[in-house]
């Protein structure tokens, strides 16, 4: 199975996401996303795909989210280009859909 994980090496979700993707078998793709971040359409495709809104995808924590938490999904995206720690992480993509890996466990159903 293939996998795609957009991951910060300095997040613990996000190493054990990826912790479980490797003891899962999978060929793992791995995006650092805050050196690498995804276009806005391929944003858009991953929170589709997984069901969610970018505004779930915002992550709260950073400051920056502060100014568009109650703004639309294009305001959110266009604070995600401008700044990729907005995204929350870690997504992950199989052939079987994609999760937002919040807590880990999350993305066992489409290993």
């Amino acid at each position: 199975m293939k996998a795609t994980i957009y991951h910060n090496p300095r997040c613990s979700k996000s190493r054990d996401a990826l912790a479980l993707l490797q003891e899962s078998g999978a060929d793992v793709t791995i995006v650092e996303y805050l050196k690498t971040p995804p276009t806005r359409a391929e944003l858009e495709r991953l929170y589709a795909r997984a069901g969610m809104t970018p505004r779930q995808g915002l992550r709260m924590a950073e400051d920056g989210a502060k100014a568009v938490k109650h703004g639309d999904a294009d305001a959110i995206l266009d604070a995600m280009m401008v700044d990729p720690s907005l995204i929350e992480r870690p997504l992950v993509e199989t052939d079987k859909g994609v999760r937002l890996g919040r807590p880990t466990a999350r993305i066992a159903d489409i290993l």
